[in-house]
Formats: structure tokens, C-alpha cells, sequence
């Protein structure tokens, strides 16, 4: 399958990678994931990145994982429980070390802001998936009958709202893990009684006596 002059991978790999994401996560979660994909080869493609298509498809296809009905036990950041899956997967399926520990990074590192630019090409355009389909950035820079297609492949109605409702259903069990992240804003938004910790506070209240 072609959408948007991207192929999306269509290995044995790739294909339990869809039908895991399928049987785990909702359809919300399922075409974000599609998307982030998408859009990130989109930006490798326009950045001129030399990538590997079946990593970056991992990378996107398990990013939101940790979000899911199966964690809603974890007190871990859910971007370490969706790293860890995908992990297991590819570990499972002989895929070597150094190229799960590639997809491991690409997940644990999707939410924070512009170190991925720097590290692999694959850690980086999971990244930037993520940041176009979710914040817009790099929205201009995708044409707009590419932008078309990925949607029309893989919609995505009333998106703002129920990705934020996602977000906070899959971390409300575990504040703590938001601390320094930009998920502490969806916490102080949607869940009742949160208060964000403060940087500052953590330093003078410590144990330390100066």
C-alpha cells in the first residue's frame, strides 16, 4: 500500500506490528499511529534523511501503546511501557539489539521537545509525526494534497479532543510520572485535583540542609 507517495511496510514484521496495534488499541490510537508514521516519512523525505522504513513504521505503530487498557496499572511514564512492548515484540521476532534499542528510543523519547532532532534518523521523524498530527508543527511544510491523502487513508474526526481524552485516561492513574513532562498540562486541564509539582519546591523542600 501507497498513501501519500510513502509505502507502508508490508514485511511479516510489519504486519503483526498492525494486527497487535489493532487487537490493543482502539481505532484512535490505531490511525494516529498511521499517521505519525506517515507524516513522519513525509518530513524524512523533505528533510533528505536516509531512514529505515520498517524501523520508523515500529517506532510509530507502538509510540501511544503505553496508553492503553494494558497499562492502567503502570506507575512507569507510559512512553517507557510502549518502548518496553515494542521491545519485547522485536526481541521476540529476532530483531537485533541495536535496532530495537533504536525503536525503544524513538517511543521513550516522542514527548520531549528537540533532542530527537539530534539522534538517529528514525528516533527523529517518529518525533516529528508525532509533533505535525498532534501539534501542527511542520504542518505548512507537507503539501497539502499529501496532508489529504494521509487523512483520507486515516482519519481522523473530532481528533483534538479525544487524543487529549486519551492522554489523560491513560496517565490520571500516575501524576507522578508527568513531573517535567509536557503530559502535566493535560493533568491540570481534564483531572480534578491535580497539582503539578514545581521544579523549584522539589530542590528547596529536599533533605538537603542547604
Amino acid at each position: 500500500m501507497t498513501i501519500a507517495d510513502i509505502k507502508v511496510p508490508d514485511s511479516v514484521l510489519a504486519k503483526e506490528a498492525t494486527e497487535l496495534v489493532r487487537d490493543t488499541a482502539d481505532e484512535l490510537i490505531f490511525h494516529h499511529s498511521r499517521r505519525v508514521y506517515l507524516f513522519g516519512a513525509l518530513q524524512g523525505n523533505r528533510r533528505g534523511l536516509s531512514y529505515d522504513a520498517e524501523l520508523l513504521y515500529m517506532g510509530a505503530m507502538f509510540h501511544d501503546l503505553g496508553l492503553t487498557e494494558k497499562h492502567r496499572t503502570s506507575t512507569r511514564r507510559f512512553e517507557i511501557d510502549g518502548a518496553e512492548d515494542a521491545k519485547e515484540f522485536l526481541l521476540a521476532r529476532g530483531v537485533t539489539e541495536d535496532a530495537a534499542r533504536v525503536v525503544w528510543e524513538a517511543i521513550a523519547l516522542h514527548t520531549t521537545p528537540e533532542i530527537p532532532t539530534y539522534m538517529a534518523p528514525e528516533i527523529a521523524l517518529v518525533t516529528a509525526g508525532v509533533e505535525l498530527d498532534v501539534l501542527g508543527i511542520g504542518y505548512d511544510e507537507i503539501a497539502d494534497e499529501q496532508r489529504a491523502a494521509v487523512v483520507a487513508a486515516h482519519p481522523r474526526p473530532d481528533f483534538k479532543r479525544r487524543i487529549l481524552q486519551a492522554f489523560n485516561d491513560g496517565i490520571a492513574h500516575r501524576p507522578d510520572t508527568t513531573f517535567g513532562n509536557i503530559k502535566a498540562d493535560v493533568l491540570a486541564r481534564y483531572t480534578e485535583g491535580y497539582v503539578r509539582p514545581n521544579f523549584v519546591d522539589v530542590i528547596t523542600e529536599s533533605r538537603w540542609p542547604e
